[in-house]
């Protein structure tokens, strides 16, 4: 793919993520992101077939923002603290989304293609949260920012808690508040405090 077909590309998947944040999964169609995208039926199927395809490619954008988020960290050579409080809280900024949240329809992309356990995008989203928290524990532990016996364990222990609540505000609501008691929770357990 050319320079041009690359751009093209990444802007159909941008306009299609804010696409499916409004309206989630099911309802999308491919109509929606020719509207979006201000292109041509064809010119969209140049790039995608369908709306699960363009779904996954979305889901693989949001796979990148997470290491360019712990990239950008590291960049302004931030702490393990630093960039642990900051991934928290632009996880905090997701999970407090009301109408622009894409848990929702990955949710409802999963309920309705039942991908195979080696084949499942938003499982490998969550492993590339996994495998990001871990390294910043371990780095946290290494330069003694932190205290943890098994990095691992910990930070499938975040990720879990953070689905749970990105869950929770989409289905019973989560307050700001209760989002920053989890979070002051997590940097306790990993012996820090915030002030």
């Amino acid at each position: 793919m050319g320079d041009k077909s690359v751009q093209k590309r990444k802007y159909i998947i941008e306009r299609a993520r804010n696409v499916f944040y409004r309206n989630g999964y099911r309802t999308v169609t491919m109509k929606d992101i020719v509207e979006a995208c201000d292109i041509s039926r064809g010119g969209l199927y140049l790039y995608f077939s369908n709306t699960k395809e363009l779904f996954e490619a979305v889901l693989e954008e949001e796979c990148a923002d997470v290491g360019a988020v712990m990239v950008k960290a590291q960049a302004a050579h931030a702490t393990p603290g630093e960039m642990m409080l900051n991934y928290l809280d632009e996880q905090k900024k997701v999970i407090l989304r009301k109408k622009d949240n894409i848990t929702a329809a990955i949710y409802e992309y999963l309920f309705e293609n039942k991908p195979v356990r080696s084949d499942n995008p938003v499982k490998k989203l969550f492993q590339k949260n996994v495998t990001a928290l871990e390294k910043l524990i371990a780095d946290g532990v290494e330069q003694e920012w932190m205290v943890c016996e098994d990095t691992a364990e910990a930070a499938r222990n975040i990720a879990y808690t953070i689905e749970g609540l990105k869950v929770s505000a989409q289905t019973i609501g989560v307050t700001a508040e209760a989002v920053d008691r989890e979070i002051e929770y997590i940097m306790g357990t990993l012996g820090m405090v915030i002030k």
